[in-house]
C-alpha cells in the first residue's frame, strides 16, 4: 500500500503514526485482537481530547469499547472511573469482563445486593447506587474522573428513567461523561442537552452493523427473504430494497382463500392448471411449530438461535415441547461439559431446594442444548443459561424481551414468533424500536459473517407492514423525569429551594418541553388564520350570529350539565344501596358481564381490615365480592350497578366455603339457584328529565327565539360555520394552555411537591427538618409513605418477620390487576400495621389531590400492594422454600427478586430509623432472616 504513496504522503502517514503512538489510544488498541471501527476511534479520540461523548450505535456494534477506553484513561491518569448500568445482571457481567482485563484488585462492584472491592479505582455499579452517592456526598466521589452510563436510553423508562437525569445533572463539572445509547432518532437533541448541562460533548452516531443482518419470513418449510434488492441501472446490485413479491403474493393468496359459495364458483371458473398451482402454493403455507423451526435452523446452520416469546409460560412450554419431541442439539461430549458446569455453578443450592426450583427438568433441557430465559427464573439459573449459550453449549433459547436489554448474549439467528405483545394493558403491535432491539441480537461479531432475523408466518400477515418495522429506525428518546419527594428533600438539603428549582429547569424533560413549544406556537398562528375565515363565513345580515351561537351553546351545555347531575344522583343512590349490603344477601346484578342472581360474600368496604383497600376505592364506592349463579366468584365494580340494588333474599354462607374450590363454588351456586331462582328484580321507573323544570333552560330558549338571527333563512348554514369556529377556538385555547403549561413545568411540579412536604413538616424554607433528613434516606415509589410510617411509629411493636411483611407492601406490585380475591395476610400486629399503612396512604392520597400532585404524571404515592406480605412473612420466619412457594402462584425467580427488593428497603428503613428505635434493630434482623437460601446465592461469578 505504501508503494502507491508519494514521498509526501508517506511522510504524512509516518507523522500521524508517530503522533498516535504518543497517545493513550495506541496501547489501548493493542489490547484487542481486532481493528476498532471508525466510530469507536472517533469517540476515543474525543475522550482523550477532553470532551464528553454520546455514542449512539446499534446493538452488538461494540460501543462498550468506548466505555472501556474511559476505564483505560482513568487508570493511566491515576483517577477513578465509575461504570454504571441499568440492571444488576449487566453490572455483574461488566464487572467480570473488566476484572478479567485489568485484574480483580483494580475493579469493584456495587449493586445494592453485592459490594466487592468498593475502594477500587474502577467500580461497576447500577445507576441508582451512583445517584445515592451523589446525594449523600460520598467520599468515594473524590478523585472521580470518568463516569460511563451504559444503556443511557433507559432515561425514557417511566419508572426509573429519572435516575439517569439526576446523575447527569448532579455530577461534578470535573467528571467526564461517557453516554452509550442504542440507536435513537433524536441523538442530536439529546447531545445538545448534554452540551448544555455538561459542557463540550461530541455526538457520534453510527448506523453501521458490523455483522450484516438478513431478514426472513418462515412459512411452512420455506424461508423467504423479506426484501428483494433491485439492481441499479447498470445491472449492478445495491439499488433500492423492495418487499419480496413472493411474500406479497403469499399474503394475497392467504387472504383470498375461497370460503363461501360465490368464492367456490369463482374457483371452479379458474383454469385447472391455475387451480392446481394455487393448491400446491396453499399447501406450503402454515405457521411452523417450535420444534420445526429449530430443526430448520439447525439444518440451515443458523444455530445458535434466540426465539423471542412474549410470555414466561410460553418460554417454558417451548422447552417442554422440544423435550417431548426428542430434540437433541448436543453430542455426548457437550452434554458432559454442560453437566459439569451446571453442577459447579449450583453447588451452593441445598438439595432439598433443587426439586422445588425445577432443577432436574432445567438440567435435562440444558444437556440437550435447549433453555428458557426470563425474569421468573432463579438468577443463578439465568446466569448459567447465558454462560452456556456464549460457550456454544446451549443452541436454542426461548426468551422474553427482557433478554434484549443489554445482556451480552448474541446469537447467529433471532426468531420472532409474533409481532404483538402484552404491554401491561392490552395486546399491541411491537414498535420499530422494539423490533430493532430484539433482532439486534442476531450476528456474533468475530464469529458470524452475517446475522439472521426470522419472523414466523401468521394468518393475516402483512409483508409491507413487516418491512416497515424492519426498515424503520425511529426510536426517539423521551424524558420521563419528574421530581420525587426524596429528590426534593435531597436537593433542598444541598442547594436550597431557589437553586434546586433552577437545577430542575436544566433537566432534559424541560429542554424537550421548551423545544416543543415552538411547534405548538406555529399551530396556534395557523389556527388564528382559520378562525378569521370561519368568523367571516358565519356572518349574518340580521344580527350578531356569534352572540346567537353563544346562546345555543349555553343551552346545550346546560342540558348536558343537568343530564350529568341526574346520572351523578343515580350513582350516589346506587352506592348508598351497596353500602347496606351484608354477607349472605341475595341480589340481582342489573347489568354488565355478570348480570343476574348473585350471593354477596364480602360487601367490599369493611373498615379496619388491613386488606380493605382491595374491596373499596375511596373514589368509586364499595366493590362487593359475589358468587354468581354460574359459579363464578367475582369482584364487581360500581359500574355494574347503574341503579340501586336491594337484598331480595338472605341465605347462609357456610364457614367452610372456599372460593378457590370449584366444588365449593358449585355447591353454593346450586343452593343459590334453589333458594332464589324464582325471584326477579324490581323494575325501576325512568326518572323525569330535570330539564323540563329548569328556569335557566326556559330563559335561554326564550332568548334564542327572540334573537334576530333566529329568523334567518340561512340560520343552520351559519350555525355549522359557528360550530367549526367554536371547535377551532376551543382547540386553539387548549394549545395556548399547553404552551403555558410547558413553560417551567418541572419547576412547577417541584413547587407543588415542596408545598406538600412543607405542610407535613419535612421542609421549612431552605431548611430540611429532622423528618426531612429521614426521608432523604428512603428511595423508591413509596418513599413518603415509608417516612410517615416511621414518624407515626407504625412499625415499633413489630417482630422482624412482621416488619418484613410491611416492608414488602412498599416495593411489591402484582403483575396482573386481578384483585377478585384478597391476599392472605399475617394475623395480629402485622395485619394491624398493614391496615394502618393503607390508611396513611389514603391520607397522603387526599393531600396529593389537594396539592394537584398526580400519579399519572409520574409523581405521587401509588397504593401499597399487600400481595407479597404473606410470602415475605413466611420466608423471614424461617420456613422452607418449598413451604413458601407452595402457598403462592409465583416463579422462584420472581420470589427471589421481590425478596431482594424487600431486603433493600429494609436496609433503607434501618438507616432512616432513629438510633434507639426498635425498628432499626428489627429491620436488620429481618434482613438476616430473609438473606438465606436461594435469596442469598451470590450472582457474581
Amino acid at each position: 500500500m505504501t508503494d502507491d504513496m508519494s514521498p509526501a504522503e508517506r511522510y504524512a502517514a509516518a507523522r500521524t503514526r508517530a503522533a498516535e503512538q504518543a497517545t493513550a489510544l495506541a496501547p489501548f488498541r493493542e489490547m484487542y485482537d481486532f481493528e476498532l471501527d471508525e466510530f469507536q476511534l472517533e469517540a476515543c479520540r474525543a475522550l482523550e481530547a477532553g470532551s464528553g461523548v454520546l455514542v449512539a450505535a446499534p446493538t452488538g456494534s461494540g460501543k462498550t469499547i468506548v466505555g472501556e477506553f474511559a476505564v483505560h484513561l482513568a487508570l493511566s491518569q491515576g483517577r477513578k472511573c465509575f461504570y454504571t448500568t441499568p440492571i444488576k445482571a449487566l453490572s455483574n457481567q461488566k464487572y467480570n469482563d473488566l476484572a478479567k482485563r485489568y485484574g480483580a484488585e483494580k475493579v469493584g462492584l456495587l449493586t445494592g445486593d453485592n459490594s466487592v472491592n468498593s475502594d477500587a479505582p474502577v467500580i461497576v455499579m447500577t445507576t441508582e447506587v451512583l445517584r445515592n452517592m451523589l446525594y449523600a456526598g460520598s467520599q468515594a466521589l473524590l478523585g472521580l474522573g470518568y463516569v460511563v452510563m451504559d444503556e443511557v436510553h433507559y432515561l425514557s423508562d417511566r419508572f426509573r428513567g429519572a435516575v439517569w437525569e439526576e446523575v447527569i445533572i448532579h455530577l461534578p463539572e470535573s467528571v467526564t461523561l461517557v453516554s452509550l445509547s442504542a440507536t435513537v432518532s433524536n441523538a442530536e437533541e439529546f447531545g445538545d442537552w448534554l452540551d448544555t448541562v455538561r459542557g463540550d460533548t461530541e455526538v457520534i452516531v453510527s448506523e453501521h452493523r458490523p455483522v450484516p443482518l438478513w431478514q426472513h419470513v418462515l412459512a411452512g418449510r420455506r424461508m423467504y427473504d423479506l426484501f428483494e434488492e433491485k439492481s441499479t441501472q447498470g445491472g449492478k446490485p445495491g439499488g433500492r430494497r423492495e418487499v419480496n413479491p413472493d411474500l406479497v403474493r403469499l399474503a394475497r393468496m392467504e387472504n383470498s382463500r375461497p370460503t363461501g359459495p360465490r368464492d367456490r364458483r369463482r374457483g371452479r371458473n379458474l383454469r385447472e392448471a391455475d387451480r392446481e398451482r394455487e393448491r400446491r402454493q396453499r399447501s406450503r403455507i402454515w405457521t411452523p411449530s417450535r420444534v420445526e423451526v429449530i430443526d430448520r435452523l439447525d439444518a440451515e446452520g443458523l444455530l445458535p438461535a434466540i426465539t423471542f416469546i412474549f410470555s414466561r409460560a410460553g418460554c417454558e412450554a417451548a422447552v417442554q415441547q422440544c423435550l417431548y419431541a426428542g430434540l437433541r442439539l448436543n453430542d455426548d461430549a457437550a452434554r458432559q461439559r454442560v453437566r459439569s458446569i451446571v453442577e459447579e455453578r449450583t453447588a451452593a443450592i441445598p438439595d432439598q431446594d433443587l426439586h422445588v426450583l425445577g432443577y432436574f427438568e432445567w438440567l435435562e433441557g440444558l444437556e440437550r442444548g435447549i433453555a428458557a430465559h426470563h425474569a421468573g427464573m432463579l438468577p443463578t439459573f439465568k446466569e448459567v443459561v447465558e454462560e452456556l449459550f456464549v460457550r456454544g453449549l446451549v443452541k436454542a433459547v426461548f426468551a422474553t424481551e427482557t433478554l434484549a436489554l443489554g445482556i451480552n448474549m448474541p446469537a447467529r439467528s433471532v426468531v420472532l414468533e409474533k409481532l404483538v405483545k402484552w404491554n401491561g394493558e392490552q395486546h399491541a403491535d411491537i414498535t420499530p424500536g422494539e423490533y430493532t432491539q430484539l433482532t439486534g441480537r442476531a450476528g456474533r461479531r468475530g464469529i458470524d459473517v452475517e446475522g439472521h432475523a426470522v419472523v414466523l408466518w401468521q394468518r393475516a400477515m402483512n409483508p409491507e407492514a413487516l418491512a416497515g418495522l424492519a426498515g424503520t429506525r425511529t426510536y426517539p428518546l423521551r424524558s420521563s423525569f419528574r421530581p420525587s419527594y426524596n429528590m426534593a428533600v435531597n436537593l433542598v438539603s444541598q442547594f436550597g429551594r431557589h437553586r434546586s428549582r433552577e437545577l430542575l429547569e436544566t433537566s432534559f424533560a424541560q429542554f424537550q418541553a421548551d423545544r416543543a413549544v415552538v411547534g405548538i406556537s406555529r399551530q396556534v398562528q395557523k389556527n388564528e388564520e382559520g378562525l378569521d375565515g370561519y368568523r367571516e363565513s358565519m356572518t349574518c345580515h340580521l344580527g350578531d350570529f356569534e352572540e346567537y351561537s353563544r346562546l345555543r351553546r349555553e343551552l346545550k351545555d346546560r342540558e348536558t350539565e343537568l343530564a350529568k347531575q341526574g346520572a351523578a344522583q343515580r350513582r350516589a343512590a346506587a352506592a348508598a344501596a351497596l353500602e347496606k349490603l351484608k354477607p349472605g344477601d341475595v341480589i340481582h346484578v342489573p347489568t354488565g358481564k355478570y348480570a343476574g342472581l348473585a350471593l354477596v360474600l364480602d360487601p367490599g368496604f369493611a373498615a379496619g381490615r388491613a386488606n380493605a383497600h382491595r374491596g373499596f376505592d375511596h373514589h368509586d364506592g364499595p366493590r362487593p365480592l359475589v358468587l354468581t349463579a354460574e359459579r363464578q366468584v367475582k369482584r364487581l365494580a360500581p359500574i355494574d350497578f347503574p341503579v340501586p340494588v336491594e337484598a331480595l333474599e338472605r341465605m347462609r354462607v357456610p364457614k367452610s366455603f372456599n372460593p378457590r374450590s370449584p366444588q365449593s363454588r358449585r355447591d353454593l351456586a346450586s343452593a343459590l339457584r334453589t333458594k332464589a331462582g324464582h325471584l326477579t328484580p324490581e323494575r325501576h321507573r325512568r326518572p323525569r328529565a330535570a330539564a323540563a323544570d329548569d328556569t335557566e333552560i326556559a330563559r335561554l330558549r326564550a332568548e334564542i327565539r327572540r334573537h334576530p338571527c333566529h329568523g334567518c333563512s340561512d340560520r343552520e348554514d351559519h350555525a355549522r360555520w359557528a360550530e367549526r369556529y367554536h371547535r377551532l377556538r376551543r382547540d386553539t385555547r387548549q394549545l395556548e394552555r399547553r404552551i403555558e403549561g410547558r413553560t417551567n413545568t418541572i419547576a412547577r411540579t417541584f413547587d407543588r411537591v415542596y408545598a406538600l412536604l412543607s405542610d407535613l413538616g419535612y421542609l421549612h424554607g431552605d431548611e430540611v427538618t429532622q423528618d426531612g433528613r429521614r426521608l432523604a434516606r428512603l428511595y423508591g415509589e413509596l418513599d413518603l409513605l415509608a417516612s410517615e410510617c416511621l414518624r407515626d411509629q407504625v412499625w415499633d411493636e413489630l417482630k422482624p418477620a412482621e416488619l418484613a411483611a410491611c416492608a414488602s407492601a412498599l416495593v411489591y406490585e402484582a403483575r396482573s390487576a386481578d384483585d377478585a380475591l384478597p391476599p392472605k395476610l399475617p394475623t395480629g400486629r402485622a395485619q394491624q400495621a398493614l391496615g394502618e399503612m393503607v390508611r396513611i396512604w389514603g391520607r397522603l392520597d387526599a393531600l396529593e389531590e389537594q396539592h394537584r400532585i398526580s400519579q399519572t404524571e409520574g409523581v405521587g404515592q401509588r397504593e401499597p400492594d399487600l400481595g407479597f406480605a404473606w410470602s415475605a412473612y413466611r420466608w423471614a420466619s424461617g420456613h422452607s422454600l418449598d413451604e413458601v412457594l407452595r402457598e403462592v402462584d409465583m416463579p422462584a425467580g420472581d420470589f427471589v427478586r421481590w425478596c431482594k427488593q424487600v431486603i433493600d428497603v429494609l436496609g433503607q428503613i434501618a438507616e432512616a430509623a432513629p438510633d434507639q428505635s426498635p425498628v432499626r434493630r428489627n429491620a436488620r434482623r429481618a434482613v438476616d432472616g430473609m438473606l438465606r437460601g436461594v435469596v442469598a446465592y451470590s450472582s457474581v461469578g
